[in-house]
């Protein structure tokens, strides 16, 4: 397995970790066999890096990734994350970066994944109330007591990055990054890159679009929140069909899957970048894994870079109520 590193001096990952949030929520259907049976394929294929937050499933998502990993947890690196408030059955609740709130929401997070400590753990939405000097501070408390080993940021701007990494060094900041959400170019990935900080790319394939699966609305069952996302409604959606053709046209000259071309376009961007595509599903797993041996040619590359200038896409990445709330 290709690893990358979480920021300068961190520790080596696989190249592609492994996405847990739709393992419990919001997307399709859970099941909870799969996804356990998912997580141990992850571990044999040589993935490291697993991602969740306490905010997904109210929680229900650690507790089935520490179940999963159970004896195995050594060969894994944990990347969870506080503060996106969310009530029992999904509820949004705003965000908490109080220093007091910190501590607690850590031991419930090491509590649900039956582990001493977490490998990486981020702030998963910026408080606007509280300085970041003092979220990031009761963080770096955590590191001192051995309870985290990293700390990052998800979705944050750049002054916000340097703020908290003046404070305490960030091994990675976490962000939507892919062929049809490129906002992260302008400033945040100039500044990571001056910062030694790695980026996390997550939906790296714009929540599953990219992959060329959904040709219809009705494609969504009914409950998931992606009807509820500007670029999967009606109108948006069918002009942003339009745009998988080059994706297509390159799988389909290489052998390959419209995903695999649209994670290796991301790993293809430098390799301080590690995208977290999310599956419930073995075979999509091994799809996934697999995009690390196809490498791109600049004339691939370049084909694709002119089809998804940043902004291509119809639509915004979230509904308008959620975007006002990523501190960017």
């Amino acid at each position: 397995m290709l690893t990358r590193r979480l920021g300068l001096s961190g520790p080596a990952v696989s190249a592609i970790g492994l996405g847990c949030s739709g393992m419990t929520s919001d997307y399709g259907t859970p099941d909870d066999a799969e996804s356990t049976a998912t997580i141990g394929l992850a571990l044999d294929l040589g993935v490291t890096l697993f991602d969740t937050s306490d905010a997904y499933g109210a929680g229900r998502n650690e507790e089935l990734l520490g179940a999963a990993l159970g004896r195995r947890r050594g060969e894994a690196m944990i990347a969870s994350k506080f503060g996106n408030i969310r009530g029992p059955n999904g509820e949004r609740g705003g965000v908490n970066g109080r220093p007091e709130y910190v501590a607690v929401a850590c031991d419930a997070s090491l509590r649900r994944l039956n582990t001493d400590v977490i490998d990486l753990y981020y702030q998963h939405r910026i408080d606007p109330a509280v300085p970041i000097e003092d979220t990031v501070g009761a963080m770096a408390r955590l590191v001192e007591s051995g309870k985290v080993r990293q700390i990052g940021l998800c979705e944050a701007g750049v002054d916000t990055i340097r703020r908290a990494h003046a404070t305490h060094p960030l091994a990675a900041v976490q962000m939507e990054y892919s062929l049809w959400t490129r906002d992260a170019e302008r400033e945040i990935l100039p500044c990571l890159r001056e910062l030694g900080i790695a980026l996390v790319a997550y939906s790296p394939l714009g929540r599953g679009f990219l992959t060329g699966s959904f040709r219809s609305r009705d494609d969504l069952i009914p409950t998931d929140r992606r009807h509820a996302h500007p670029r999967f409604q009606d109108g948006n959606f069918e002009q942003n069909l339009a745009l998988l053709g080059p994706i297509e046209q390159v799988a389909a000259r290489r052998g390959r899957q419209p995903a695999q071309v649209a994670l290796a376009w991301l790993l293809a961007q430098g390799d301080d970048i590690i995208p977290i595509p999310g599956t419930k599903r073995r075979t999509w797993l091994r799809q996934n894994v697999d995009a690390i041996e196809l490498g791109l040619d600049e004339n691939e590359l370049s084909a694709l870079n002119a089809a998804f200038p940043p902004g291509a896409a119809a639509g915004t990445r979230y509904p308008e109520k959620q975007l006002r709330g990523l501190g960017i």
